[in-house]
């Protein structure tokens, strides 16, 4: 069964620190390292339960140095923070990507809740 949501290509802009992915749906996003970094599928972010999230804060200049593969199904990034404990599967990405801007919303205002 082919994976619903499979990159067709997954570029690294260093310099403008944005992962661009392209998907077999024909969807393109431009994902900014600072969106991947604070959004990581990892337990370090995610927590080991509901509500057990982190709020990640201050990766405004985070980038991501290397990209592993995993199987065929996932990428490991290594941001330059150290961060390297999240597995980013292609529906992850995916979803990501869709729902971006109310992703970014939501963690704007739990960033300005903080302060």
């Amino acid at each position: 069964m082919m994976n619903e949501y499979t990159p067709t290509d997954i570029i690294l802009h260093k310099k403008s620190r944005t992962l661009e992915i392209l998907f077999n749906t024909g969807e393109r996003f431009i994902l900014p390292c600072e969106y991947l970094r604070v959004h990581s599928p990892s337990a370090e972010v995610r927590g080991h339960g509901i509500g057990n999230e982190k709020l990640v804060l201050n990766k405004e200049h985070v980038n991501i140095l290397a990209i592993e593969p995993v199987g065929q199904y996932a990428i490991k990034p290594i941001f330059s923070d150290g961060h390297q404990s999240g597995i980013y599967s292609w529906k992850t990405l995916y979803e990501l990507g869709k729902h971006q801007v109310a992703n970014w919303q939501r963690y704007i205002e739990k960033v300005n809740n903080t302060k």
